[in-house]
């Protein structure tokens, strides 16, 4: 098994910020993780929060070791050959320690606040599918030409390409059978959804069925899902031996609400033993 730790990047400093990164890789995390979203997600009124492609470009260059990512970023916040630069750019800055999460975005409060415009879920999709083709295209280093109904390219080119080959790992968030699915079995190289072990299961045997319908290797897909450091410890640890036994290989832990001490704990009595 596999751990990242989500860094939540909001309602914080960025000294504070800069600590939990040290902390996660330090501790021996496989990834940290932030969101993206220019607005606190959670607590109540107004509160500091740092935009997510830029903040991994700066603690890329702050760290040596963890892998980086933002689960997810949303499609509707950026034009693909926007994303795919600032991607290659993360990429170079961690000498190829760079994820990629792409979403359809979700938090049309946050949208009509800021005058971002939200599409209707199906067109967000839409525009989901059209990105992941414009980004690989672009991430060839080849002249690329696409004509979608959302996007277009002409001719384009960008490099230099990324360090990873033939792109970054690109991850698929969500849960939906009739576009998430079908979207992560043909493009995703990881999975991650929210649920209980069960329920991801049975998601994940959907998964496999459309990932073969791709001619894909079910197996080539990593299966990701997200973990509560703040519920009782057996709890936690049966938790884990559910998303095991579901074909869960990595868990992105949310920062405790308890702080740095109940982190220690779980690092060193209940992370330790999982780790492959």
């Amino acid at each position: 098994m596999q751990f990242g730790i989500d860094l939540a990047q909001q309602r914080m400093t960025w000294d504070e910020l800069l600590n939990r990164v040290h902390f996660a890789e330090q501790a021996g995390f496989d990834g940290a993780w932030g969101f993206d979203h220019f607005q606190p997600l959670y607590g109540e009124g107004p509160g500091n929060c740092f935009e997510g492609m830029t903040t991994l470009g700066a603690l890329a260059s702050q760290t040596t070791r963890i892998r980086l990512g933002l689960l997810v970023t949303g499609i509707t916040y950026r034009h693909p050959s926007v994303l795919t630069a600032q991607a290659i750019t993360v990429d170079h800055i961690s000498h190829g320690r760079f994820d990629l999460g792409i979403g359809a975005a979700w938090f049309q409060p946050e949208h009509v606040a800021l005058g971002i415009d939200f599409p209707t879920l199906t067109e967000r999709f839409d525009r989901l599918e059209e990105c992941l083709e414009v980004v690989t295209r672009l991430m060839t280093g080849e002249p690329a030409t696409f004509h979608g109904k959302h996007f277009n390219l002409s001719e384009a080119q960008m490099l230099p390409t990324p360090v990873q080959t033939p792109h970054p790992p690109i991850w698929v968030g969500g849960s939906g059978r009739s576009r998430t699915l079908p979207i992560a079995a043909r493009w995703a190289d990881a999975w991650h959804t929210f649920g209980d072990p069960e329920g991801y299961q049975k998601l994940s045997v959907e998964l496999d069925r459309l990932a073969e319908a791709q001619g894909r290797d079910p197996s080539s897909i990593l299966r990701a899902s997200s973990l509560s450091l703040s519920e009782p410890w057996d709890d936690v640890r049966a938790t884990i031996e559910g998303f095991e036994k579901a074909g869960v290989t990595y868990l992105v832990c949310w920062w405790p609400t308890e702080g740095y001490e109940r982190l220690d704990y779980f690092v060193e009595h209940i992370m330790a033993p999982h780790v492959d």
